[in-house]
């Protein structure tokens, strides 16, 4: 299993950062632009346990898979979701993003990453895995949600 977790300050409020994570799937988008469809399967009251159907899209090749919501916080200084999903039968993959309020305009964003193949010929390709896709995943977020708070 290899796992990545980077850290990056943002200039938006906490508030304006979480609508990307936690939000419409057009405010998702902005950040995934990948992510071609988010569909509710099944709605948990507490979030936790609630399953999402995504559609992925890399090239030519849209991907199908289940989301499950691990953990979810949504307090006022501190927000947490982390979800969990296998990618074409070969990765269980999980996500974790951590906003924590610095100041009114200021958040702390810190991402986290896991991978583990469910095959074995998979593992060789996870040797060579760098923490590249985690760094532009952070630079986008922060991208977007500066870009949005200037034009308020």
């Amino acid at each position: 299993m290899k796992q990545w977790t980077k850290e990056i300050e943002i200039n938006a409020p906490i508030e304006q950062v979480w609508k990307f994570l936690d939000g419409s799937v057009e405010n998702m988008q902005k950040i995934m632009p990948q992510v071609v469809e988010h569909k509710p399967i099944k709605i948990t009251e507490e979030v936790v346990g609630s399953v999402y159907r995504q559609k992925y899209r890399e090239g030519k090749r849209t991907e199908e898979y289940d989301i499950e919501t691990l953990e979810y916080s949504n307090a006022t200084n501190e927000k947490k979701l982390k979800v969990g999903f296998t990618l074409a039968k070969m990765f269980e993959i999980t996500a974790f993003y951590e906003l924590n309020k610095i100041n009114d305009n200021k958040t702390s964003f810190t991402y986290t990453v896991t991978n583990r193949p469910l095959k074995w010929f998979v593992k060789l390709f996870l040797f060579f895995a760098t923490d590249k896709v985690v760094v532009e995943f952070l630079e986008r977020v922060k991208n977007v949600a500066e870009a949005e708070t200037v034009r308020q």
